[in-house]
């Protein structure tokens, strides 16, 4: 599926809830491992382009870029996953997401499909003790043969670690 053709796909789609998770996924690829997020946080899908690197920001954060007058940050998912570092290329993609009223990038290796998990297909997130962080992983999805790593995203980036939304003090 191209670029372009996933994009309208994104935009263009119907949603449900499966018990307070979306049934619809976005799935990405980061080295070979499948990962999924809600389709409703998902704005729109853009090939890699030059990003402007601001002084003193996490690792992670890669820069900014300027989406039709919005400033954008721009997080690489392998640096945040500690996984190792790969050259950009022409599959490289930025998914920019809608997170709590906020717009970021999430740059990733690949962009795969748009799927439909039922409740058959969705696991609870493993148990794995303190050895791995499982604190963003919302549950896997099954596919056929595959395996999806589902992200809450939104967790994810208002955690106090990414500083990118700010945290109610209610």
């Amino acid at each position: 599926m191209s670029l372009e053709q996933m994009t309208s796909v994104v935009v263009g789609s119907g949603h449900s809830k499966i018990g307070g998770i979306s049934d619809e996924f976005l799935t990405f690829r980061l080295g070979k491992e499948e990962y999924g997020i809600e389709i409703l946080k998902v704005q729109e899908i853009r090939g890699y382009e030059a990003i402007t690197q601001i002084a003193n920001a996490p690792d992670f954060i890669k820069g900014v870029v300027n989406l039709r007058g919005i400033i954008v940050p721009i997080i690489d998912m392998r640096i945040k996953f500690h996984m190792e570092n790969v050259d950009y290329d022409q599959f490289t993609v930025v998914i920019i997401l809608n997170v709590a009223g906020r717009v970021m990038g999430i740059v990733v290796d690949g962009v795969s499909d748009v799927i439909n998990l039922t409740s058959e297909q969705l696991r609870p997130a493993p148990g794995l003790g303190s050895v791995i962080d499982t604190e963003y992983i919302m549950g896997l999805g099954t596919i056929d043969n595959r395996m999806l790593i589902l992200i809450d995203i939104e967790k994810m980036m208002s955690s106090s670690d990414m500083g990118l939304i700010e945290q109610n003090l209610n």
